[in-house]
């Protein structure tokens, strides 16, 4: 099977009049520790940045070069976190929402189209929803960089305050020596 992941629904709302099309996707939503983050990008249809995909099909280098040229070459782009207190509170899919509701509100351009990764937001644009979404989308695969090098980097911060949980490798995620370290 080929490359999934392309410009096809970017080009179907450009095709439909639309112009500012921001991708949305967060990281976060399994982990165990710290935050939800959320990003929206709006991609420059003239500038291609090749190899977007899913941040989790990709090595954090390669996450970290394409967010540094996401950063560099997209029209706007922004990213958002929910705490854990807040996550707990409402509960992760709320939270996600809330994360992204957020980012797109930080954005310097607002857009006119939205693209998300299986889900919608309660906001007056017109949104398409695509599961698996960020191997399907250019512009949500670039948020879903955006969102996880950003948590990647709290997670590392927070490694430094709890090393005991060893962080800066588990990202927080429910791995057998997070779950572990848990216990103890």
């Amino acid at each position: 099977m080929g490359r999934l992941c392309s410009t096809r629904y970017e080009r179907q709302a450009r095709q439909r009049g639309w112009l500012r099309i921001a991708g949305l996707d967060e990281a976060g939503r399994g982990s165990l520790f710290g935050p939800v983050v959320a990003a929206a990008v709006i991609l420059n249809p003239r500038r291609r940045i090749v190899g977007l995909d899913d941040s989790k099909k990709l090595s954090a280098a390669r996450r970290t070069e394409l967010a540094e040229r996401i950063r560099a070459h997209a029209l706007a782009w922004a990213v958002a976190e929910i705490d854990a207190a807040r996550i707990d509170a409402w509960n992760i899919y709320q939270a996600s929402r809330q994360a992204m509701r957020a980012a797109l509100e930080k954005l310097s351009i607002t857009p006119d189209y939205l693209l998300l990764d299986a889900m919608s937001l309660d906001v007056p644009l017109e949104q398409k929803p695509l599961i698996h979404g960020d191997a399907r989308s250019i512009s949500i695969a670039a948020a879903s960089i955006l969102a996880k090098t950003a948590r990647d980097t709290r997670m590392a911060e927070f490694d430094s305050e709890f090393p005991q949980y060893g962080l800066a490798h588990n990202k927080g995620y429910g791995t057998p020596d997070h779950l572990e370290a848990l216990r103890v």
